[in-house]
């Protein structure tokens, strides 16, 4: 059995995601797990150099978690043939003109989403790629949560029948941070000209969500809002948040599934999770959070009375039967193993950056059904 090297130019990792679930619980752990275990019993293992604006952050950054490599100094690491990948999680903004800067130079391409702020920039980046050839991909975390890995098998086992339905519930109260509760997401999220809005972030999530779980999606009908129209930075500095914070999507998917999903910053908590999934069809229902699911047969569900005179006796939590677990390992990790196996072994790959596409597609079309207050169609991308 033989250890090969995979270089890994990671850009954006002071950032909280790229800090904490790409360097930390993803590239960090395979490294103290020693490395990719290959279909051919070999081991890759992932050698990163950690790349930012500030050169003393990310030599800090490097020497905490065992890393020998880092600069400040993004044209020399793409210029170095040792190192294969580049990584990126930095701003939404930047992403685009980073992804062809390093498909120039030859890197094979990972990044997060959405992969670009703009339709047109999206599908040009992923054009790019594949006239020259370099394997890509984009991060879809929330395909590999346990809660919707269960949604999967149960939909694969056949419990829930004929889809009819899903609903989703995501979100928080994201604090205003004018009355002694410091905000608990980055200010540049609520603001338009640097790339904010929860459109533009969650509907990239949710279409591959439901492409891959629910039915293919045809059409979209979103309404936004920006509830809060002011907020305090990380200085403590008060700014006009014109960004929406808020998004009530409908969508009508292949086979005759309608989802409709509510996202929003400014919602306080009263469900199983910060979100959850309710799936419905015609043998069961199931509700999935971040990690667990919760199903209900057609041969377990109660008969309740309608009756407005008389306090509810049922308590309708009790009624449904846990999914056991199918494995709890971060899903940001799962991917990364998947990916470098891609890189180094060619196995098959589903995330490539069409699927960056789709979400950047479906995010500017509900921003287009906001603004015109009609449903969309969603056409077929093809590269």
């Amino acid at each position: 059995m033989a250890t090969r090297r995979l270089g890994i130019v990671m850009y954006g990792v002071t950032g909280r995601m790229g800090l904490n679930q790409h360097l930390i619980r993803s590239i960090v752990a395979i490294r103290g797990q020693g490395g990719v275990l290959l279909p051919n019993g070999d081991r890759v293992m992932p050698d990163p150099i950690l790349v930012g604006r500030n050169a003393r952050k990310v030599a800090a950054l490097a020497k905490q978690y065992g890393i020998e490599r880092s600069t400040a100094d993004l044209d020399a690491a793409l210029k170095n043939p040792a190192d294969e990948v580049f990584f990126d999680a930095a701003t939404t903004q930047m992403r685009a003109d980073l992804l062809t800067q390093a498909i120039e130079a030859g890197k094979h391409i990972y990044c997060e989403k959405p992969i670009a702020d703009t339709y047109e920039k999206a599908i040009k980046v992923a054009r790019f790629a594949q006239t020259k050839g370099v394997k890509n991909g984009v991060v879809q975390d929330k395909l590999f949560l346990p809660g919707l890995r269960k949604i999967k098998l149960l939909r694969d086992s056949g419990f829930f029948g004929r889809m009819l339905s899903m609903r989703g519930e995501f979100g928080y109260w994201v604090f205003e941070g004018d009355w002694g509760q410091p905000a608990q997401r980055p200010s540049w999220n609520y603001r338009k000209a640097d790339g904010g809005g929860i459109i533009l972030d969650m509907l990239c999530h949710w279409r591959y969500v439901l492409d891959n779980l629910f039915g293919k999606v045809l059409a979209v009908s979103c309404l936004g809002a920006t509830h809060i129209p002011s907020r305090v930075d990380e200085n403590g500095k008060t700014y006009e948040a014109d960004a929406d914070d808020a998004a009530y999507a409908t969508f009508q998917l292949e086979g005759g599934v309608v989802a409709h999903i509510n996202s929003s910053w400014d919602v306080r908590v009263r469900r199983d999770d910060l979100v959850t999934f309710q799936v419905d069809g015609t043998h069961g229902s199931a509700v999935a959070g971040l990690t667990k699911c919760f199903s209900q047969h057609r041969v377990n569900t109660p008969r309740p009375v309608w009756n407005p005179d008389m306090p509810q006796t049922m308590n309708f939590f009790d009624q449904w039967e846990e999914v056991p677990d199918v494995g709890s390992e971060n899903g940001f990790k799962i991917q990364w193993e998947d990916f470098i196996r891609h890189v180094t072994a060619d196995t098959p790959w589903h995330h490539g950056l069409i699927e960056g596409v789709k979400g950047v597609q479906l995010a500017e079309l509900g921003m287009q059904s906001w603004a015109e207050r009609r449903w969309i169609d969603v056409p077929a991308i093809k590269l």
